[in-house]
């Protein structure tokens, strides 16, 4: 078994950034790179990929974050903002790129590390979609890195990491154990004004935790026990209660 890297950035707006990071993937042994609605990328592109041009050309293009993360077992989000004064919660827990390897090392499957715009990053409610947020540390003077170069360092660190034997849960089966907890805080009237950041740390628990298989199908079987307890309907359509309660009965 075996950890993968998939680099995606979103809405690159240099060409020449691209092709840089092309160059860097290439540099540390690195093929998977995604972009999501990219700039036009020619010659300047080509010429700054030197001789990973094959990488950039090989570049899969997509119309939305969610089609560039299909497949994966993990999305880790990068920031050059370390805190806010409001929605803190947002951003938090925050690693560095160092502490992500160590976080890494045990697992096996396919993680996506994904580099928000140049001019903006990312926006909030892609913040709140990640599993996991890591920075590079900076100076406090000039702390945005360009993403050529932040690429490099985070491909840098994690260029010699193997992976280990304990294996990722499937990115559609986690996001079914969230959607699961939302609608649990719903049934239980969780207060409105705290809903929100309950849920995104609900989300990064279990983002850093690693989840394999065999633990969010038990997940969602307590859920679904606590449900049937609590006198709720399930929602799966007819037919697909008796298999999905099937395959997690097995697991609890």
């Amino acid at each position: 078994m075996s950890l993968k890297i998939r680099i995606v950035l979103v809405e690159p707006m240099y060409q020449g950034n691209v092709g840089s990071v092309a160059r860097a993937m290439k540099n540390f042994g690195y093929t998977d790179l995604v972009l999501v609605n990219p700039c036009k990328l020619e010659g300047e592109a080509r010429a700054m990929s030197s001789h990973a041009r094959d990488i950039l050309e090989g570049a899969r293009i997509a119309s939305t974050i969610e089609e560039a993360v299909k497949g994966v077992n993990l999305m880790i989000g990068t920031t050059g903002v370390a805190s806010l004064k409001t929605g803190e919660h947002i951003r938090l827990p925050l690693y560095t790129s160092r502490e992500l390897k160590d976080r890494l090392k045990d697992y096996s499957g396919t993680i996506a590390i994904l580099f928000g715009r140049e001019d903006t990053g990312f926006r909030n409610d892609e913040l709140k979609s990640f599993d996991m947020l890591f920075t590079i540390p900076t100076s406090e003077i000039y702390p945005i890195m360009n993403i050529s170069h932040a690429v490099a360092v985070v491909l840098y660190e994690l260029s010699d990491l193997e992976g280990g034997n304990s294996p990722l849960a499937d990115g559609l089966d986690l996001q079914l154990l969230y959607e699961h907890l939302e609608e649990l805080l719903e049934k239980i009237d969780y207060p409105p004004h705290k809903k929100d950041k309950t849920f995104l740390m609900l989300r990064r628990i279990f983002g850093r935790a690693g989840l394999t298989p065999r633990e969010v199908q038990t997940l969602r079987g307590i859920i679904r026990k606590t449900e049937r307890k609590m006198g709720y309907a399930l929602n799966e359509p007819e037919g697909q209660e008796k298999e999905t309660s099937a395959s997690i009965e097995k697991f609890i």
